[in-house]
């Protein structure tokens, strides 16, 4: 076991003198009675999710090969009509010009409209897009992701990186050629990477403990609702421009992210973390004022002055852009726990990317295989608020995540549509997508639970970017597995089952009070081994 100075977490300590009054206990005191119009103010930033599913979908129909069909014209003159095309051709790049046509109008698609597909550019060019919004939203998720803890807030960033995703998303309706679209969809998968992350932090620092998993799970409704409609909308345009999909979703994005603005307040507890007492006064006041307390007045937050915060130990007064990634650094139980949950998240990654790839090409219908995938993910939503309500943290996802390997290695067995088993083959490929879903969300809120205030929308965004990377392998997974399935649903099976066994290494927070400072985690976490006993702590190791 290490010693005292370096994991702290482990370290019996003597009984102490009553402490100051944490803020959690203080902003408890004036929200943790949440009303119907706080919950409502609460469950607006959830909507964020609806559009950011919005834009990271939206390449399934606008970047779709469009099908195409003969036109019966014979490539020389003199020959049989139809003779030099055929409509079992795996392409028709390879077929002679005027023999064949799309379906449908040519803007509908990037592939076609830019002769992306048989230009020469073959599919590294058709994928550029999609990969682009990928690393722009990992390029984000490293630049952003600690300025939520430092200079910016929950909610400047929040209607930032809104207000980035929905102007590159217009001017994406404009684009020329394929290079610019590829361009300014890293641009919107920069803003992004921070939409959904900065709305759940929020949302759950602006309620009272007993509402945080429900306006959590609010928000993976509405990014399936979000993913839900992108179907519906595209089935409705089919006959219309690609650009008119990215105009119809950006534009109301935009004037979302205005309404936030005006409409929602600041994260009291980061604004208390970072010393900013006066403003965060003002906050806990306009939530007084949802609740019903309109003669609140300064003196009745005197309680905030017994909170103990200490400005200028690096979390309070830190500057610097990556000083809540320092913190993480200097603590080996919070580089641990990142560690861990972050290698968890990898792995469901993998299959939560992956899985709609493979699940998508068994039909032939683009608007119903998507909508199949969408749905899939509204009843997990749901069943990840049921677990977190009434079961442990680590033991549902270790659940879910082996459920979801093991129905994954199953279609490794079970025979493809030509034997007659598709239908079963599809139940347990959507039965993988279903629990990867739970166990992503529960992983979301349970990462929220884990890291203190300073540095909390850091981690969460880490752990996001994290499933993010598990979605750029999983393409090359899918291409490999179109031979020998082993190699994609294999691989995603083993990869969501062995690494969500990583969270046993991590503390269990059901029913434990937020943290806001990484010393009061600390003190929260020796108190936990110190009413376990000492046979408990030779137990638990060094990850606590």
């Amino acid at each position: 076991m290490a010693d005292a100075a370096t994991t702290p977490l482990l370290t019996s300590h003597e009984a102490k003198p009553a402490k100051a009054l944490s803020i959690d206990d203080a902003i408890e005191t004036y929200i943790g009675a949440t009303g119907a119009r706080q919950l409502l103010t609460a469950m607006l930033l959830a909507f964020a999710w609806a559009f950011e599913a919005q834009q990271v979908f939206m390449p399934v129909f606008t970047d779709a090969e469009p099908t195409w069909h003969c036109t019966g014209v014979a490539a020389a003159a003199g020959g049989d009509p139809g003779s030099s095309c055929s409509p079992a051709a795996a392409s028709p790049c390879a077929l002679p010009p005027g023999t064949w046509e799309w379906d449908r109008p040519t803007e509908t698609s990037v592939v076609s409209e830019w002769a992306l597909k048989c230009g020469g550019g073959g599919p590294a060019l058709v994928s550029l897009p999609a990969s682009s919004f990928f690393a722009g939203n990992l390029a984000g998720g490293f630049l952003l992701t600690t300025l939520a803890d430092t200079h910016l807030g929950r909610r400047k960033m929040l209607v930032l990186s809104l207000a980035t995703m929905s102007v590159a998303g217009v001017l994406t309706a404009f684009s020329p050629n394929v290079w610019v679209y590829a361009a300014l969809r890293f641009v919107s998968g920069f803003g992004r990477s921070m939409v959904g992350t900065s709305a759940m932090v929020l949302s759950t620092e602006l309620v009272g403990k007993w509402w945080r998993n429900t306006v959590s799970v609010a928000g993976f409704v509405l990014f399936s609702v979000g993913f839900m409609s992108l179907p519906a909308l595209a089935y409705t345009l089919r006959e219309a421009s690609w650009r008119t999909m990215y105009v119809w979703t950006s534009l109301p994005s935009l004037c979302y992210a205005v309404l936030l603005y005006f409409l929602v307040q600041e994260s009291p507890r980061w604004l208390l973390v970072r010393g900013r007492k006066q403003e965060a006064i003002e906050a806990l006041r306009q939530i007084a004022s949802l609740n019903g307390g309109e003669g609140v007045t300064t003196s009745s937050f005197s309680m905030l002055d017994a909170c103990a915060v200490e400005v200028g130990d690096g979390v309070a007064g830190g500057d610097g852009m990556f000083a809540s990634l320092r913190l993480i650094w200097e603590r080996r139980w919070a580089f641990q726990r990142l560690a861990a949950m972050m290698t968890a998240s990898f792995g469901v990654g993998v299959v939560y990317y992956g899985l709609p790839l493979s699940v998508g090409s068994l039909s032939s219908d683009l608007y119903l295989s998507v909508a199949y995938n969408a749905a899939a993910e509204l009843p997990s939503s749901v069943l990840s608020w049921l677990l977190m309500g009434r079961f442990n943290r680590r033991s549902s996802v270790v659940a879910l995540t082996t459920a979801s390997g093991l129905c994954s290695l199953a279609c490794v067995v079970i025979p493809d549509e030509e034997a007659g088993t598709g239908g079963l083959r599809l139940a347990a490929e959507l039965a993988s997508f279903f629990a990867s879903c739970a166990a992503y969300d529960v992983m979301l809120m349970y990462s929220i639970e884990l890291f203190p205030t300073s540095v909390r929308n850091s981690a969460v965004g880490l752990v996001r970017k994290a499933a993010v990377l598990g979605g750029v392998v999983a393409p090359m997974l899918v291409a490999l597995g179109r031979e020998r399935s082993y190699w994609s649903f294999g691989v995603f099976g083993l990869a969501v089952g062995c690494l969500g066994l990583f969270v046993t290494w991590l503390p269990e927070t059901k029913r434990r009070r937020l943290s806001d400072t990484m010393e009061e985690e600390e003190e929260a976490a020796a108190a936990i081994l110190s009413c376990a006993g000492a046979s408990d702590m030779n137990n638990n190791g060094e990850l606590v």
